[in-house]
């Protein structure tokens, strides 16, 4: 569902980006989306965005009245429009796209690692340099420990995924062997 969810939110966040850039406005939309997620990402209100009795202006309408004037014209128009064609729900993840898009034009790529074991500074460090090298842009690191790797790391960058854990190797070992 995740990957629906990122393939429905991308082309807003696509167009948001340029239409910010365009504008030379990109702080003020990464603000006012991360308001926006906030406050759809809000349980009682998440519940209302899918609630199919509950009209979607007056959600469109509740979710401006609580943003309040911290939403530019643009951004405004950007709510009426997923009201529009029923993708409210996608907010929270059309603001995290944003934001990768915005930390990309700055150089900079972001890298979430899982770890089997948990890794520290040095570690972490070393992996950045060589990731860079890699990828030829600054890292900025989210790591996460998951012991369910067995051992190894599994490394996310965009769309590139590098699985050096024990488990992806014996997955790929059970696929080879069909079993």
């Amino acid at each position: 569902m995740a990957g629906d969810i990122t393939t429905i939110a991308r082309p807003y966040a696509e167009a948001a980006f340029a239409a910010a850039r365009e504008s030379d406005q990109i702080d003020t939309w990464s603000e006012a989306l991360s308001l926006l997620a906030a406050i759809a990402g809000n349980p009682g209100l998440a519940s209302q965005i899918g609630n199919p009795n509950v009209p979607r202006e007056r959600v469109r309408d509740i979710i401006l009245n609580v943003a309040g004037d911290a939403l530019p014209v643009q951004v405004q128009n950007l709510v009426k429009l997923l009201t529009e064609n029923d993708r409210l729900a996608v907010l929270p993840e059309i603001e995290r796209l944003f934001d990768g898009l915005r930390t990309e034009q700055r150089g900079i790529r972001q890298v979430h690692i899982r770890s089997a074991f948990a890794m520290d500074e040095v570690e972490q460090t070393e992996l950045a340099k060589a990731l860079k090298s890699r990828l030829g842009a600054d890292v900025e690191l989210t790591v996460e420990t998951d012991p369910a790797l067995i051992g190894g790391v599994e490394i996310r960058a965009d769309d590139l995924v590098i699985d050096g854990s024990v488990r992806g190797r014996l997955q790929k070992l059970a696929t080879e062997l069909q079993i």
